[in-house]
């Protein structure tokens, strides 16, 4: 960890805060914020308890985490409202939502229940050389359903929730650990009815 004048994270924070209105605004991910990263730098998500999307150069993140990954949000927002600067340590957290573009019939927008967040280390020469993103995956899901059964989910989103399902990995996405194989599936399922029995 490196220690940064705290007037230059604050200087990269509005820089970055600008290239994400920028993108909203044109809908297009690479373009303003593939200049923000290190060449070799990594930006990482967890897609539950087996499963990682992780980019390791400015190249991949480009590619995959701003191009693939953002098919079917063009037109999202993710609004900041809370940034936290550590220039001791040269890291960012700062707070967002995931504001869907459809709106219900209350003329309310889609929105991802919880809270999202982006951790970042800052490389110098206003560029992250890592991220982090968190947020809820169960409220994520929740959502997509919602707009599915209302029919407003994004066809390149259900293309790659499609994917998934069929159990392709997307560009970027890493298995953590081997899956179960069929007996440790059947294991896990008599322990889990032992529980239910157990509590009844």
């Amino acid at each position: 960890m490196t220690a940064y004048p705290r007037a230059e994270l604050e200087e990269m924070v509005e820089r970055w805060l600008q290239a994400n209105r920028d993108a909203e605004k044109e809908g297009n991910w690479p373009k303003f914020l593939g200049a923000m990263y290190t060449d070799d730098a990594e930006y990482r998500w967890n897609i539950g308890p087996n499963e990682e999307f992780v980019a390791r150069s400015r190249k991949q993140i480009e590619e995959w985490a701003l191009g693939v990954q953002m098919e079917g949000f063009e037109e999202w927002r993710y609004p900041y409202h809370r940034i936290l600067i550590d220039e001791k340590q040269g890291e960012v957290i700062g707070l967002w939502r995931q504001v869907s573009p459809a709106l219900r019939e209350d003329g309310t927008h889609y929105e991802v229940a919880g809270i999202g967040g982006s951790w970042f280390r800052y490389g110098g020469n206003f560029k992250w050389e890592w991220q982090r993103d968190f947020f809820d995956l169960g409220n994520v899901k929740a959502l997509f359903f919602e707009l599915a059964a209302d029919g407003k989910l994004d066809p390149a989103v259900k293309k790659k929730i499609g994917k998934l399902a069929k159990g392709q990995l997307l560009p970027g996405h890493e298995r953590l650990r081997k899956q179960p194989g069929l007996w440790q599936k059947l294991k896990g399922l008599l322990a889990m009815v032992r529980i239910a029995l157990f509590n009844q």
